[in-house]
């Protein structure tokens, strides 16, 4: 159903905007439509203390089209030539009235194809200036201690190498003496801190099967940021 105001210049036509948005936000429900730019056009300023409710109203829709256009103003009057010009004859036909409210300006109109380019140009580059860093990588020393003196070393250093995921990468190694004709496996590796977690590669990768055939345990000997 239309919603009709007249005289929004006057106090009277003020007072019938102030009670109509009472509880409300905008003029034809919870967010900005063009019947609220329309009747804006038709208030010459902003409602006094003693319209609360539209003088709420004015901010809001003054703040929305503020930012939708963010050029200076210089400010615009019209002045009136009632006084001054004679009578009509008749009232200007209501279909002319139509037309003129429909020749308000498209704020709320679907964008061109020129302002959606203009508008994915600025979050590109919005996008680009905050654009996370790289992560940052971490060199780790491991000791791989086999069962015994019995496992195949050479087995061992391949089912470790054998284990890749993104982010890992593994280094120049060597057999270490422990005792007893035991020796275990010290490797390098550089990892995408990010991306790899070292307590997860050992529980979830090196000392369950099948790696577990080979592998006892693996201690971090080292661990240093690059």
């Amino acid at each position: 159903m239309a919603i009709t105001f007249s005289d929004l210049h006057t106090e009277a036509g003020l007072k019938t905007l102030e009670e109509y948005l009472s509880g409300k936000s905008y003029i034809s429900g919870d967010e900005i439509s063009k019947d609220d730019v329309k009747v804006f056009g038709s208030v010459p300023h902003r409602p006094g203390n003693g319209c609360p409710n539209a003088s709420r109203w004015y901010d809001s829709v003054s703040k929305a089209l503020a930012s939708r256009f963010p050029g200076e103003a210089v400010g615009v009057k019209y002045v009136s030539q009632a006084s001054s010009a004679p009578a009509p004859a008749a009232a200007a036909p209501q279909a002319a009235a139509e037309e003129e409210e429909d020749d308000d300006l498209g704020l709320f109109e679907d964008e061109t194809e020129e302002e959606k380019k203009v508008a994915e140009e600025r979050a590109a580059a919005a996008k680009a200036s905050t654009k996370k860093k790289e992560s940052g990588k971490s060199s780790v020393l491991l000791d791989v201690k086999p069962w015994d003196d019995e496992t195949d070393m050479k087995k061992l250093e391949e089912t470790v190498r054998s284990i890749e995921m993104p982010g890992l990468l593994w280094g120049a190694s060597k057999l270490v003496a422990v005792g007893y004709g035991i020796k275990k496996l010290q490797i390098m590796m550089t990892i995408v801190d990010d991306l790899v977690s070292v307590d997860d590669l050992i529980e979830e990768r090196l000392t369950v099967e099948p790696a577990n055939e080979y592998i006892q345990s693996c201690d971090i000997v080292a661990f240093n940021k690059i």
